[in-house]
């Protein structure tokens, strides 16, 4: 493999780029990130990167805001040191969800981050599960929209194959716009099938499951979602299929907000498991809850990372999660 990159993590993304470089062979290269009192933040990478390929891991969680600018200023740094080129791995993609104008003057927040990583100089963006896949097409520069639905199916093809779930499985969608991605989770589990929850939203974190479409009765339910957030909607779809005869549901969501009493409501909630992935960190708190299970994309990253610098398909990476 070539060796002439960098991997550079940012403040929010330290641990799962140290896991990155371990599957690599490489060391995490060395870069300084400070906030002044004023809230200014100042990255300077410590060693050279003229004519190296620069890959920047940094999940935009919270501190959102804050988080977007050190990839901003990070990207400046890099493209004035003379990097021949930089890739943002960004495995959660911050103010995805604002992705259209659902009413009138609200802005399309996630067109507005992939203008400015465009116009502070990333050559390339790699992210997990955007909230829309179309946000793709915010961006000029070529982009990797990574799936970790492979992984799900696998982590529960071990559960059947333990014997730890025994009953048919019905995949889940918590609404009408994850329905593809259920489908998709369906299709590496033997012999399950999928439903779908009606859901309304009233405001930002606040939602109603309605109705529910498809059969669950005396099946083992898995909600996925690419994000839990509050918990709220999801604690609700977990009621409503336990009510509609659901013998056991687990919910396997790509990014682990986890913010407010999310983590209580989980916790207090009839769900048998959480699965999230390690692309934003969880709190010790978090860790702590024996319902919360964590699987890593360190892996896949690397794999990623490995592909583009030796421009090769990305695409081939899922076959590794086929057992």
């Amino acid at each position: 493999m070539n060796k002439d990159f960098i991997v550079f993590a940012l403040s929010a993304s330290s641990e799962l780029a140290d896991e990155i470089c371990d599957y690599l062979g490489v060391r995490r290269g060395r870069i300084k990130v400070e906030h002044f009192a004023d809230g200014e933040i100042i990255v300077e990478p410590e060693e050279s990167v003229r004519g190296k390929h620069v890959f920047i891991v940094q999940s935009t969680s919270a501190p959102t805001s804050s988080t977007v600018m050190e990839v901003l200023i990070a990207l400046d740094a890099c493209n004035r040191a003379s990097a021949s080129e930089v890739t943002v791995v960004m495995p959660y993609f911050g103010y995805a969800r604002q992705d259209r104008k659902a009413r009138a003057r609200q802005p399309i927040s996630a067109r507005l981050m992939a203008d400015l990583y465009e116009a502070a100089g990333a050559n390339r963006m790699v992210t997990i599960d955007l909230h829309a896949p179309q946000i793709q097409g915010f961006f000029k520069i070529p982009t990797d929209d990574l799936s970790i639905v492979s992984m799900f199916g696998q982590y529960f093809r071990n559960k059947m194959a333990d014997g730890q779930i025994k009953n048919e499985i019905v995949v889940v969608s918590p609404d009408h716009g994850g329905a593809t991605r259920a489908r998709k989770l369906a299709d590496t589990i033997p012999n399950s099938t999928v439903a779908l929850i009606d859901k309304r939203r009233s405001k930002p974190n606040e939602a109603e499951a309605v109705n529910l479409i498809g059969d669950v009765r005396n099946k083992t339910a898995i909600i996925v979602d690419d994000m839990i957030d509050t918990g709220g909607s999801m604690v609700a779809g977990v009621d409503m299929l336990l009510a509609n005869g659901a013998t056991a549901v687990y919910a396997a969501c790509s990014h682990g907000i986890l913010s407010g009493s999310a983590i209580e409501r989980i916790e207090t909630s009839q769900i048998k498991e959480l699965v999230v992935s390690n692309s934003i960190n969880l709190s010790n708190e978090a860790k702590n809850v024996d319902k919360i299970k964590q699987i890593s994309v360190a892996y896949m990253l690397a794999k990623t990372i490995e592909a583009i610098n030796e421009r090769t398909p990305v695409s081939n990476i899922y076959s590794l999660f086929n057992d």
